[in-house]
C-alpha cells in the first residue's frame, strides 16, 4: 500500500506521463456547453474516456443526454463499446450522465506497468469522441 503522499505522487506521475508522450490538444471542456465534457478517467481499478453531462439544471443535463440518445445509433457504429448511463454515480454520491468507454484490460494507476496500454487506449477512444462531436456539433446545440 501506498501513503497518502506516495499515491497522490503516482497519480501526477501518470497524467504528466501522459501528456509528455502523447502530446495533443485535446477537446475536453472546451465544447462551449456549459457542463458537457470529455474527460480521461484513471483510479486504482478503472480507466475510461467520458462524456460527461453536468450542468446544473438537472432540465438541460436532460435535454443534451436525451439529445445524444437520438444519436446513440450512429456513435455505436464508430464507437461499439459505447456504454449510455443516464444515472451514473460519481465517487462523491453525485449521480451524472455519463457516455463512455470503458478501458477492458487490467489497470492501475498505481501500477506503472499498466499505464501503457492505458496510454494508447486513451490515444485510441479520444479522438472517436471528439470527431463524433465536432461530425454533430450542429445537432447537439441544437436542444
Amino acid at each position: 500500500m501506498f501513503s497518502k503522499d506516495e499515491a497522490a505522487q503516482l497519480r501526477k506521475d501518470f497524467w504528466t506521463s501522459f501528456g509528455k508522450s502523447f502530446p495533443r490538444k485535446w477537446l475536453l471542456y472546451n465544447t462551449k456547453i456549459k457542463g458537457f465534457s470529455f474527460k480521461f478517467v484513471a483510479d486504482r481499478k478503472k480507466a475510461m474516456v467520458c462524456l460527461d453531462l453536468e450542468n446544473t439544471d438537472e432540465l438541460v443535463n436532460m435535454l443534451y443526454y436525451d439529445q445524444l440518445l437520438s444519436l446513440k445509433s450512429l456513435m455505436e457504429n464508430d464507437i461499439p463499446e459505447i456504454v449510455f448511463d443516464n444515472e451514473y454515480e460519481l465517487e462523491s454520491g453525485k449521480l451524472i450522465h455519463r457516455i463512455y468507454v470503458p478501458f477492458d484490460s487490467k489497470f492501475s494507476i498505481y501500477n506503472k506497468n499498466t499505464w501503457r496500454d492505458c496510454y494508447e487506449f486513451y490515444m485510441e477512444t479520444m479522438p472517436k469522441f471528439e470527431l463524433f462531436f465536432y461530425e454533430y456539433e450542429d445537432v447537439i446545440k441544437n436542444i
